[in-house]
């Protein structure tokens, strides 16, 4: 189990804002938990930690937002998520630390760009239906980098936002959808030992913030504003994935 103060100090904040995302309030903040403590511990190591606090959320957000998930996209992205998931559980262990920290980095600095233009550009695209090809597409991508980073919210935002659906559907069909590939990502984590006593343990200190994180972010879901919050949560994203890219590409090139 981790004992350093400093991780905690740093720890229950994170998973405190994360459970907010998962209660529908601040978006995607769920991507930024793997880069925020990859600062102080191995990439792998934070993953493996936060799974199981993820599942906790997600079981408390189904609860806030029972019945408000659109089914039709839920079938269109779930297949390719899950064959995402299953890459991402082969790929996994062929990447040391460093090259987790490299792919973390990027992949925030990407979703960063994506937010400052990808979203205001998606949120004023003509209505989309629901598409099964660009559905799988990015169900999948967002499977993958799940498993990896816990952090599929973005490409679930290019397929979902262009449909302009309500603020709650939108929560509470993302929220289903990561629900499911949480729990589906348990199994691999565990076979492949990912999930360690210590980290179990550490899991588990952290675990009461967990449903605290969920309610709070239904709370202000209903009554406040997120646009503060979003620049908030990328401009820490930004910082963060400029130190990993930094670090992982020091620590395999340099």
């Amino acid at each position: 189990m981790i004992t350093d103060p400093l991780f905690y100090c740093l720890a229950i904040p994170v998973v405190i804002l994360v459970g907010m995302s998962k209660g529908g309030f601040g978006g995607s903040f769920g991507m930024l938990a793997v880069p925020l403590l990859s600062l102080l511990i191995d990439p792998r190591l934070a993953a493996a930690i936060l799974l199981p606090i993820l599942c906790i959320m997600d079981a408390v957000g189904l609860w806030s937002f029972r019945g408000t998930w659109d089914k039709l996209n839920l079938k269109i992205l779930l297949p390719g998520a899950l064959l995402g998931t299953l890459a991402g559980a082969l790929t996994f262990e062929m990447a040391n630390a460093d090259w987790v920290r490299l792919l973390i980095g990027l992949l925030s600095i990407y979703f960063v760009a994506h937010y400052l233009w990808g979203k205001h550009f998606l949120e004023r695209m003509a209505q989309r239906a629901p598409n099964k090809i660009s559905g799988s597409f990015w169900g999948a991508v967002a499977g993958y980098v799940s498993y990896i980073a816990h952090a599929g919210g973005p490409p679930i935002a290019i397929y979902l936002l262009p449909q302009h659906l309500s603020k709650s559907v939108l929560a509470g069909t993302t929220i289903l959808f990561f629900a499911i590939i949480n729990f589906v990502k348990l199994i691999p984590y565990a076979l492949l030992g990912q999930i360690s006593g210590g980290s179990f343990y550490t899991s588990l200190l952290l675990l009461p913030l967990a449903p605290l994180g969920v309610l709070l972010g239904v709370y202000l879901h209903r009554r406040v504003s997120d646009r503060f919050f979003y620049w908030m949560s990328y401009s820490f994203l930004l910082l963060a994935g400029v130190k990993l890219t930094y670090e992982g590409a020091w620590g395999i090139f340099g």
